[in-house]
C-alpha cells in the first residue's frame, strides 16, 4: 500500500510527478481534493493535490516542486518505495455542474492540481478553457494533458518562448473581453497569481474560485495551522475549502502566513543538504 508505481521528473531538479497505490484514495477523491503525507516517523505532515486519479487502478497522482527539506526528501524517493503516510482524500471538491464555458487558469506547479479540476468540468459536459503559464516553455506543465479535453489551452510565458509574452492575467482579461458566455473563472498556482485573477475577473462580474495553499499540519481542521480570512472571516482551509470565491479572499494575509516559516525552513533545507 502507499508503493510509488511509477516517478516522472517533469522540470530536472525541481519539479517532479509521482503515480502512488492508493486504491481507497483513489476510489473517493474526486477533482479538488488533496492528500496529507508523511516520510518518516519524525517528519513534517504536507499537503498536495491530487492531480489525477485511477480508480479503476487503485491508483492517484501527485505532482511536487521540490522546495524544502520534505520535498527534497520526497524527490530521493524512486519506484517501488513507499510512503510512509498517506492521508486523503482531504478537503471539499470542486463543486462541478454542467453550466457552460468554465475558464481553469494555472501556473507553476499549481497546473497539475487544475488539471484535475478542468478534466472534471469537460466530463461534466462543459466547455473548457485552459490559461497556463510558467517563466519560459521548458517550465510550462500539462500542456499536452490539457489538450486532450480543453476546447482551447490558451499560454502565456514571461520570456515570450511559447504562446503570449506576458502573464496569464493577460491572457485571461482577453478571453473574457471576446468570450461574455463564461459562467466560471478556477485559479490554481502563486498566490500572487491568484489575487490576480481575482483583480481581472471582479471587472467582468464572473464567479470566481481560487483554490488556497496555506500551510496545514493535521489536514483535518484541529490544528488551526491553515485557517485563512475570507469575507472577514476566519475559515479553515484543509476543512472548510482548499477552494473559496476569489473576490472575498485576503490575499495579502496568506501570503505574509506562507512567509512565516521561511528562516527555520531554509535552515532545515541546509542540514539536509549537508547530511546527503
Amino acid at each position: 500500500m502507499n508503493s510509488i508505481v511509477k516517478k516522472r521528473v517533469l522540470i530536472p531538479e525541481r519539479v517532479s510527478e509521482m503515480t502512488i497505490e492508493a486504491p481507497l484514495i483513489a476510489s473517493k477523491a474526486r477533482p479538488g481534493n488533496f492528500v496529507v503525507l508523511r516520510l518518516t516517523p519524525e517528519g513534517e505532515r504536507i499537503p498536495l493535490t491530487i492531480a489525477d486519479t485511477d480508480p479503476e487502478g487503485g491508483r492517484i497522482v501527485i505532482v511536487y516542486l521540490v522546495m524544502g527539506k520534505t520535498t527534497a526528501l520526497l524527490d530521493t524517493l524512486v519506484q517501488g518505495d513507499r510512503i510512509l503516510d498517506l492521508c486523503g482524500p482531504l478537503g471539499r471538491p470542486t463543486r462541478i455542474e454542467k453550466q457552460g464555458t468554465v475558464v481553469c487558469v494555472g501556473g507553476g506547479t499549481g497546473i497539475a492540481a487544475m488539471h484535475h479540476i478542468a478534466k472534471g468540468n469537460h466530463q461534466a459536459g462543459n466547455k473548457v478553457i485552459s490559461v497556463i503559464g510558467a517563466r519560459s516553455r521548458d517550465l510550462l506543465l500539462f500542456k499536452p494533458e490539457l489538450e486532450k479535453f480543453s476546447h482551447t489551452v490558451l499560454v502565456a510565458t514571461d520570456d515570450g518562448s511559447l504562446g503570449h509574452k506576458g502573464l496569464v492575467t493577460e491572457v485571461l482579461e482577453k478571453y473574457l473581453q471576446e468570450d461574455p458566455d463564461v459562467r466560471e473563472v478556477i485559479g490554481v498556482g502563486p498566490v500572487p497569481m491568484m489575487k490576480a485573477v481575482a483583480r481581472v475577473t471582479e471587472a467582468f462580474n464572473v464567479k470566481t474560485l481560487v483554490s488556497l495553499n496555506s500551510i496545514m499540519v493535521d489536514g483535518l481542521g484541529m490544528c488551526g495551522a491553515c485557517r485563512v480570512t475570507v469575507g472577514g472571516k476566519v475559515r479553515f482551509a484543509c476543512v472548510e475549502g482548499p477552494e473559496f470565491e476569489a473576490s472575498q479572499v485576503d490575499f495579502d494575509e496568506l501570503m505574509k502566513r506562507l512567509n512565516a516559516f521561511k528562516p527555520q525552513e531554509q535552515e532545515s533545507m541546509e542540514l539536509f543538504k549537508q547530511r546527503k
